[in-house]
């Protein structure tokens, strides 16, 4: 990719969650910033969702390092195990690993805090969803190769990521931080192999020498 290319995926990606959380955190903070907007107080809801913005800028943040960090990992398990399939294996069994750390683990470290195991389910079945749903797209969109890493980045990169917010288990927070995560998570997946391809592009036609008149 080329440094402008990525330079455009850097500062959209940003994009992406500043304003994703600054959406979301009115909707999961709904019963702290209602009055602001029953009172119609413009100040306090511009300076709040300023504020949300720049939390979600850090959420962009920590999804990339993510995003980058999974694609160094990504080929390195390729390389230590010389085989798609055994490597895609590999990334199936850690998913459902995650999976079930994030239910049953959580579940027993909070027990005495919450009715029962349930919304430590949803919550994991949640994340499934999306990432089901992201890595059809990517696959869609690429080949069908594509799909269990493209799972595997957006079930177990996202968990990794959510991690701070999971130990706290303050479940506005958990929300705000999993719908940026994921929405910028996703955006990167989908976003990669189109700025790949114009990246190629673009060297392909500087390397062109100009035709003879």
């Amino acid at each position: 990719m080329t440094s402008r290319n990525w330079v455009k995926l850097f500062l959209s990606t940003l994009l992406v969650g500043g304003l994703t959380s600054g959406v979301v955190g009115f909707i999961v903070k709904w019963d702290e910033f209602e009055p602001y907007f029953v009172h119609f107080e413009v100040i306090d809801i511009i300076s709040t969702f300023l504020w949300l913005f720049g939390v979600g800028l850090i959420f962009s943040i920590l999804s990339q390092m993510g995003f980058f960090a999974y694609l160094t990992v990504h080929r390195f398990g390729l390389g230590i195990f010389k085989s798609v399939s055994l490597w895609n294996t590999v990334q199936v069994v850690l998913i459902a690993f995650v999976l079930f750390d994030l239910v049953y683990l959580r579940y027993q470290a909070f027990a005495e805090k919450t009715e029962g195991i349930v919304p430590y389910l949803l919550l994991a079945v949640f994340i499934f969803v999306v990432g089901v749903a992201a890595a059809f797209l990517k696959a869609g969109q690429t080949n069908k190769e594509a799909f269990i890493p493209a799972l595997f980045f957006m079930v177990v990169v996202t968990v990794v990521e959510l991690v701070p917010v999971l130990r706290v288990n303050e479940i506005s927070w958990i929300y705000l931080m999993l719908f940026s995560l994921l929405a910028c998570n996703a955006y990167q997946l989908l976003r990669l192999h189109k700025l790949n391809q114009k990246s190629l592009e673009e060297r392909n036609q500087a390397t062109k020498k100009p035709s003879k008149a």
